[in-house]
């Protein structure tokens, strides 16, 4: 039996007899849809295509082979070593987050296979913290493209984050430098990473990592830059073009190497590691 599609009505109702979450509305058309019809629809509009974000966890849903996803490095938890208080207090927010979220911190790494392919994969999630940089997010990074180059396969980063985080200090900028220097002894042994950037992508990430693969791509009108349009357009005084910094002005630029459809995406980053290694890595094992 499938399951029936509750009715949706203008007419007013009491509060307390709709279900919180039942029918989302589109932020692009205005569409109003079924919560679970979009959850199968990869939280993709069937009316306009805007992609709603999606957490880490539906993100490796919908990227790795089925079953095939083994976490790693999932007790890691960052730390206040500055005594961060401003308007509240680092630790404080940290706790706040990781009960919203289930999460420790705004990155899950781990291995899978990708159209066959044994792959380090990382993925960043902007619900926690907005996915901003830490010694913990950069830290499970740089693992996974060491386990990476270790054991001789692809690496994987998706990418969706604020910029470093502030409540770090320097802790944080130092992980641009070492993430990038793990993926320039990744390049250097002859093996692919692949960098898969969604809306947004800006600052520190993308002054680092996330600007680095050897093919990067991006899902449509995706926000990527360093800074945001806004400031930009006040520092600078200046109109800017219309779509800047959006997946398809990069791409019209050359900055990106192709936009995918959320839809395509496995089927196009298996191919890619099919075209860049030609081979199966050996088995990745959790630790």
């Amino acid at each position: 039996m499938f399951e029936k599609k509750p009715k949706l009505t203008t007419t007013k109702q009491k509060k307390r007899d709709i279900p919180e979450g039942l029918w989302i509305k589109c932020k692009s058309c205005g569409e109003m849809l079924y919560s679970k019809e979009l959850a199968d629809n990869l939280k993709v509009c069937a009316k306009c295509d805007y992609h709603f974000p999606l957490n880490s966890r539906e993100r490796i849903a919908s990227l790795a082979d089925e079953g095939t996803f083994q976490e790693v490095d999932a007790d890691l938890v960052s730390v206040d070593t500055l005594k961060f208080t401003g308007v509240a207090a680092y630790t404080e927010r940290l706790k706040t987050y990781q009960r919203q979220t289930g999460l420790n911190d705004a990155v899950i790494t781990g291995a899978c296979k990708i159209g066959g392919h044994d792959t380090s994969l990382a993925v960043m999630d902007f619900t926690f913290l907005g996915a901003s940089m830490g010694s913990v997010v950069g830290e499970k990074i740089a693992r996974a493209i060491e386990k990476a180059t270790e054991l001789k396969i692809p690496v994987i980063v998706v990418s969706a984050s604020g910029g470093a985080r502030m409540y770090e200090g320097i802790l944080s900028l130092m992980q641009m430098a070492k993430t990038s220097a793990a993926l320039s002894r990744h390049a250097k042994a002859g093996l692919p990473y692949i960098s898969v950037l969604t809306h947004p992508t800006t600052a520190g990430v993308m002054a680092s990592y996330a600007s680095l693969g050897d093919a990067i791509i991006a899902e449509p009108k995706a926000l990527i830059g360093f800074a945001g349009p806004r400031v930009i357009k006040e520092t600078t005084q200046q109109e800017l073009p219309d779509g800047f910094q959006t997946s398809e002005f990069l791409l019209e630029r050359g900055l990106i190497d192709a936009i995918v459809h959320r839809k395509q995406l496995r089927e196009t980053l298996g191919k890619m590691i099919d075209y860049f290694s030609g081979r199966a890595g050996r088995k990745f094992k959790a630790a």
